[in-house]
């Protein structure tokens, strides 16, 4: 197979793999909401997280050295674990440590600003975006204002100024990432989990927080959900799509995230969906369209 060949086929992979990665990312990482709720009942919100990364990336570490792949240059990993830090000891860290003090409107409202951060920061390094994308980012926000109309927006200040700096340092983690030298494949994926893990095990025994003694059925079922679909699967979709695609179009899983949240609250929560919802979905679907 000659070179043009080979460009030819990546080319045609990645027209596939990417929309199934943005499928799996919006049905996946929407119901991870629900998944952390359910395991708050039990863990406290840093070391929730850290276990979770700690888990899956141990896990796909390991696979990945028995299955003979390279471990990362010294390079490779500091590059890691920066990434790592952002996205998940302060993107996904905050967003648990929010998820114990605001209502879901504030939560789905604030990580859903990320993908207008993800194009400030685009615009940096050359990413940013055109007309139509920018269009569909202000409908996408649009919506997820509208799907949380009906929503009790009553929450602390600090919960909420978390919320945007984890919106902030993903997006921020997300676009850096792509200049960078980082592991390959799916070794870049555990590289970032075992490096995040660290920051958030870290970040929750300074913080005073203990490991459960005995902690609920529900939530352990909840952590491994989180640990197989919402890391392995997820995050490894995620760092796909984002070096194959646009930033902005990588980190639209945002807006789709929150009618998905809410349609798996109403489904095995309870939850109500009412007219601003249906109105809300209806409205982000058609920015994640103009993207």
């Amino acid at each position: 197979m000659n070179d043009t060949t080979a460009a030819i086929t990546a080319h045609d992979r990645s027209r596939l793999l990417v929309p199934v990665g943005l499928l799996s990312l919006y049905v996946i990482w929407g119901s991870t909401y629900l998944g952390i709720r359910f395991a708050l009942e039990s863990w406290p919100p840093f070391l929730l997280a850290g276990v979770r990364f700690l888990i899956a990336g141990a896990l796909l570490f390991g696979f990945l050295r028995l299955r003979g792949v390279a471990p990362p240059t010294l390079r490779q990993w500091r590059n890691a674990a920066v990434v790592g830090v952002l996205l998940l000891g302060l993107g996904n860290g905050l967003v648990c440590f929010a998820e114990e003090r605001v209502s879901s409107g504030i939560a789905a409202v604030a990580v859903a600003s990320m993908p207008l951060f993800a194009a400030l920061f685009g615009g940096w390094y050359g990413h940013a975006p055109n007309r139509r994308e920018m269009l569909g980012l202000l409908i996408g926000f649009a919506g997820v204002v509208v799907l949380n109309l009906g929503s009790d927006l009553a929450g602390s200040r600090l919960a909420a100024l978390s919320l945007l700096l984890a919106a902030a340092a993903w997006a921020f983690g997300s676009v850096w990432s792509k200049q960078q030298d980082m592991p390959a494949g799916p070794m870049n994926t555990s590289a970032q989990m075992l490096c995040g893990s660290v920051a958030l095990l870290l970040m929750g025994l300074v913080g005073g927080e203990r490991l459960p003694t005995h902690p609920a059925l529900h939530a352990n079922l909840a952590l491994a959900y989180l640990v197989v679909f919402g890391s392995l699967i997820g995050f490894s979709a995620y760092l796909y799509v984002l070096k194959h695609a646009r930033p902005v179009l990588a980190t639209s899983y945002a807006y789709v995230n929150p009618p998905v949240a809410v349609l798996f609250g109403a489904l095995l929560a309870g939850e109500r969906i009412g007219p601003s919802e249906i109105a809300g979905m209806a409205i982000i679907l058609l920015g994640v369209a103009a993207i």
